[in-house]
């Protein structure tokens, strides 16, 4: 019987590389790719469609809840839907930007998406990239990654990403937003971003998307050799 595959977890603030990483080093490794922002993203686009106030726990927890987020891959990359409609460029907007670390703050929003993250992870062989993947939702996770990179350079990722989409936006504002979202995640209540314990920090400000990658990879290659000589 061969190992287990592993679980691999790639935390760290918005912009800092994750998602491009976890991406490509998943595709490398023959793993499957969860993008746990994107899912939160997805939410907090049900409560703006919905008109529900993000100031309402009760209501936002609800609406949620009866939610059906699904992560599907596809020749050309993740695509979100969300009750059956594909909203993988609609979640990237500035207007759920706002609402979405308001909404992902919540206990009762995080449950659900645990539960769901977890499933997806039971069997191992995953890249899985967030916020609290390390912390929180895999604490036992094989192989922890904290990515961190200075406000500049996230800030011209960000802006870059946004261009592509066709949004408009001057760096001094993005920078605003990365700052807020900064603020509010690392100061919520319910998994509050933070580096866990037993995480490798790999600082990308000055790396291509191409080293991060052949980090993360080279990494748990090591790991599988070492776990393959027991």
């Amino acid at each position: 019987m061969g190992l287990k595959k592993l679980v691999i977890a790639i935390d760290g603030p918005a912009a800092s590389g994750k998602s491009t990483t976890a991406r490509r080093a998943a595709a490398l490794l023959g793993y499957l790719h969860v993008d746990t922002g994107a899912m939160y993203r997805a939410a907090a686009l049900k409560v703006l469609r919905t008109g529900t106030s993000p100031d309402d726990p009760e209501r936002v927890s609800q609406v949620v809840e009866d939610a059906r987020i699904v992560l599907q891959r596809r020749d050309d990359g993740l695509h979100v839907t969300l009750d059956g409609e594909d909203v993988t460029d609609e979640i990237r907007t500035p207007a759920v930007t706002r609402v979405v670390s308001a909404v992902s703050a919540m206990r009762r929003v995080r449950d659900v998406m645990v539960r769901e993250q977890r499933a997806l992870g039971a069997g191992g062989g995953i890249v899985l990239e967030g916020r609290d993947i390390g912390t929180v939702v895999f604490p036992d996770a094989d192989l922890k990654f904290f990515l961190v990179a200075g406000i500049d350079a996230r800030a011209r990722r960000r802006q870059e990403e946004l261009r592509a989409r066709g949004v408009t936006v001057s760096i001094a504002a993005v920078k605003e937003e990365l700052g807020e979202r900064d603020r509010l995640d690392s100061t919520r209540d319910e998994s509050p971003l933070r580096k866990a314990d037993d995480a490798i920090e790999l600082d990308t400000s000055a790396l291509t998307i191409d080293q991060q990658v052949a980090a993360v990879v080279a990494t748990a290659h090591r790991v599988m050799g070492e776990r393959e000589k027991k």
